[in-house]
């Protein structure tokens, strides 16, 4: 005989609150075992497809990995070295910049400056707060990347668990679907391959458009010859799974350099508005219905407010598992609206008049 719905809801609901304790509690500690878990599902899908192939479950794990080495190393050595020395150079050279700024401010509406007005003191002063406190973001960041702890999570434990996790996968589903109750094991299947769908559209879709997006932001914006292409790319990127942030954010940061750069040299500056311009077109008209698709049912406010609140709450680890949560509660709303709209409190008289 079935638990009553209200003991099952105690059930589910002691599960829920020890999962949100667990993330509160442990924070960071559980950030490496996340991470390998993200990587692992992302990438199970090439494993299986390996399989069908005709490779044994380990040697495709072995493949995967020895791509991923080699890839890693790669962008080790040509790609994050440039990153580096172009983002310490836009931070030296923003006091320069903050001047150009207040130089073509001064000539052009000088009515805007007094002599002791709050505004051009606040321009003089800006760009060297910034080199100051961007310095010591960059170093902080960097010395922090550095330490010994860091390095073991980023280059030791993530991938391990990667490669156990992606390994053991199918293995580990089958030994979940084993514990699911009996009489809800259908539902539960079902619910968790729509989830699954959801995810699947949208981390690994949105995670291909970030990749396609980023290296076209820096690939074109360094043959125009921004000085800060790459950066700019990069960053564009990077954010481009939050709704028109990227975008934005890209932009803007573009189009100011390029204003200040190409001062006069309006071609230029047309050429890196259009790059994001096209950019935009191009995710939104083939790269996210293609990779994405329509079926994800994320609405963009509600992932913007899922990532601001479970940020604020869980940190980053609660950044990285609020697009999961979110899209759960998705397709569990989802299917209670389904159920509701067949339940008696919906339809009322006309459910009894059919029965």
């Amino acid at each position: 005989m079935a638990l009553p719905i209200k003991e099952q809801m105690k059930y589910w609901g002691a599960v829920t609150a020890v999962f949100f304790v667990l993330l509160w509690v442990l924070g960071n500690v559980i950030l490496p075992f996340v991470l390998g878990g993200a990587i692992a599902y992302f990438l199970d899908p090439v494993a299986d497809r390996l399989e069908r192939m005709g490779l044994s479950r380990a040697a495709s794990v072995v493949v995967i990995t020895l791509v991923a080495i080699l890839t890693f190393v790669i962008i080790a050595l040509l790609i994050i070295p440039s990153l580096v020395n172009q983002a310490v150079a836009l931070f030296n050279v923003a006091p320069e910049l903050t001047k150009d700024l207040h130089g073509f401010l001064s000539t052009h509406f000088p009515s805007l400056f007094e002599a002791d007005s709050v505004l051009n003191k606040t321009l003089l002063s800006l760009g060297e707060t910034i080199r100051e406190r961007g310095g010591q973001l960059l170093e902080t960041v960097l010395s922090s990347a550095a330490s010994m702890i860091n390095i073991l999570i980023l280059l030791i434990i993530v991938p391990v668990v990667a490669v156990y996790l992606l390994y053991d996968w199918d293995h580990m589903v089958a030994k979940i679907d084993l514990l699911l109750p009996r009489d809800h094991a259908p539902v539960i299947r079902r619910l968790a391959g729509q989830i699954d769908t959801t995810l699947a559209s949208f981390i690994r879709g949105m995670g291909t458009v970030c990749l396609v997006l980023g290296t076209y932001y820096a690939v074109t914006l360094m043959l125009v010859g921004l000085q800060f292409g790459l950066v700019v790319g990069a960053i564009a990127g990077l954010i481009t799974f939050i709704p028109y942030l990227g975008s934005i954010v890209g932009g803007v940061l573009a189009i100011g350099l390029a204003l200040f750069q190409f001062w006069g040299d309006w071609v230029s500056v047309g050429l890196v508005a259009a790059i994001f311009v096209s950019g935009q077109m191009i995710e939104g008209n083939f790269l996210t219905p293609k990779l994405v698709g329509s079926s994800v049912n994320l609405h963009p406010v509600w992932l913007i407010f899922a990532l601001s609140a479970f940020g604020a709450l869980f940190g980053f680890v609660g950044m990285l598992v609020a697009v999961p949560v979110t899209a759960s509660l998705g397709v569990i709303a989802r299917f209670a609206v389904e159920h509701y709209r067949e339940s008696r409190l919906y339809r009322g008289l006309e459910s009894l008049d059919r029965e």
